[in-house]
């Protein structure tokens, strides 16, 4: 069996395609270990097998009539959707219904720490950071702020720093500051302000 002629790699990449997009569009909306394709094969051929069930309907509506005949435009672009489109919005549908309150009691949530639940909403916070030696630093986190996800260690970037009272109360931004970063071997917990 030579794997290069063109019909068996051409079935090869219909259903290597919709599984491997899926899973990297998966790999980008949530934080986890680089994943390893070569051990990875079976799972993304199995999920372009789902995506194929989910659309049998449309690849049977394809296939039945003289679609490709009679609409060419519309088989190529029904080709498209199967194999590049409906893969991008399987994760993200999964993603959204993992946070959805029926599905979120019944599931695993796919997110693995808080840290990353926390900052992948990218909102605005007031931050203070306690610190392993006592001290408290704040600031804000912001859109110029960053946080590592996992599997990076926990580091986080304030865009702003600000100088606190002994009750932990904002004063002010510290003049020509541009920021801090602080590493997690100094971070004891995180507070989040509105």
């Amino acid at each position: 069996m030579d794997i290069w002629q063109t019909d068996k790699l051409g079935l090869f990449l219909v259903f290597f395609i919709p599984g491997f997009i899926s899973l990297k569009v998966y790999d980008l909306l949530i934080a986890g270990e680089r994943r390893d394709f070569t051990k990875s094969l079976f799972e993304v051929i199995g999920y372009s097998a789902l995506n194929f069930a989910a659309l049998s309907w449309l690849i049977i509506l394809i296939y039945s009539g003289e679609l490709f005949a009679n609409h060419k435009l519309w088989y190529f672009i029904s080709l498209f959707f199967i194999l590049f489109i409906s893969p991008i919005l399987w994760p993200i549908c999964l993603i959204k219904l993992s946070s959805w309150g029926f599905f979120a009691k019944h599931i695993i949530h796919p997110i693995l720490k808080p840290w990353d639940y926390v900052f992948s909403k990218r909102q605005r916070y007031w931050v203070i950071v306690h610190l392993k030696n006592g001290k408290k630093l704040g600031g804000v986190y912001d859109e110029n702020s960053f946080a590592s996800s996992y599997p990076a260690e926990e580091q986080i970037y304030l865009e702003e720093i600000w100088k606190l009272d002994d009750e932990g109360r904002f004063l002010n931004p510290i003049e020509r500051s541009k920021g801090m970063i602080i590493l997690k071997d100094e971070i004891v917990a995180v507070e989040f302000f509105k």
